[in-house]
């Protein structure tokens, strides 16, 4: 099992509903708004790269979404 966290920068007019969606991707135990430079962090728990890669591909898809940074368990 892997565990990561997403960090997301968000359309500031869509955050509610891209933090609604992020908690409706597989994968995906928390998510909450942050403050400063990333809008929204998002806790991950998959079971290898594939399955993560596939989980921040949705989430970049995600209308509102402007960028996210991957940060992965060691």
């Amino acid at each position: 099992m892997l565990n990561a966290c997403i960090l997301v920068k968000v359309v500031p007019t869509k955050a509610e509903s891209v933090l609604e969606a992020i908690r409706r991707v597989e994968g995906v135990r928390k998510a909450y708004f942050t403050y400063g430079r990333f809008d929204i962090v998002a806790f991950l728990e998959v079971e290898d790269y594939a399955s993560l890669r596939k989980a921040t591909m949705t989430i970049n898809g995600i209308n509102g979404v402007r960028s996210t940074e991957t940060l992965v368990e060691a």
